[in-house]
């Protein structure tokens, strides 16, 4: 399903269901140590998005490597590729390109449901929750602040590998074209220098199927 938001020059492996009972051989010994204390479902969705990630990296023609997080929670990738993980209730996903080919990618999927109460007041600046009404016009089925949620954590995930730095839900301002299926994101903070360049937004695709809101931005 994930594919088809992605480009061409990446790979992306998706699971769907309920987690395994049994995850201990989906983990490396160093993946394996890091979630030892952790509840069941910490550890199912760590085991299985990290099994999707590898199978992703298998098609680039890498080898199984640990892929460990960092003290943000984002995934140590190996030399010369770039990435993203996802995982919600029923879906885990990973995308992996080589770093020739992409800079920077970000995903994220969520429930396509209404997001509990309080959270959208915490994530949407004043002019995204003005717009929301309108886009639930033009597409009802789409839980559209569900929908910013996930394209937030797609900024951040993309911006985060380019700077080192955190990015607040408030530092980039979203909008949504409802019918081509893409988002743009204004950096309201001086952006990340790429190719000489330095940015001031994203663009990204997203897709609500499967029960799923799903988001994505590659660089």
């Amino acid at each position: 399903m994930i594919e088809r938001i992605l480009p061409s020059v990446s790979v992306s492996e998706e699971d769907f269901g309920a987690l395994p009972a049994d995850v201990a051989h989906l983990l490396l010994p160093e993946e394996a140590a890091h979630v030892a204390r952790a509840v069941p479902k910490r550890q199912g969705e760590f085991a299985t998005v990290r099994a999707c990630a590898r199978k992703a990296l298998g098609r680039l023609g890498l080898d199984p490597v640990p892929l460990l997080p960092n003290r943000r929670g984002a995934p140590g990738w190996p030399a010369g590729v770039v990435g993203s993980m996802t995982h919600c209730d029923g879906y885990r996903a990973a995308v992996v390109a080589r770093a020739a080919d992409a800079v920077s990618i970000g995903i994220d999927a969520e429930p396509n449901g209404p997001l509990p109460e309080g959270v959208l007041e915490a994530i949407a600046l004043p002019g995204e929750r003005s717009r929301l009404a309108g886009l639930a016009a033009r597409r009802p089925e789409v839980f559209w602040d569900r929908m910013l949620f996930s394209a937030k954590e797609s900024v951040f995930k993309t911006w985060y590998p380019l700077t080192g730095q955190e990015l607040d839900f408030s530092e980039a301002e979203l909008e949504f074209d409802p019918d081509a299926q893409t988002f743009s994101a204004r950096l309201l903070v001086p952006g990340p220098v790429v190719g000489g360049r330095r940015l001031d937004g994203f663009t990204g695709r997203w897709l609500a199927d499967e029960g799923l809101v799903v988001t994505a931005i590659a660089i």
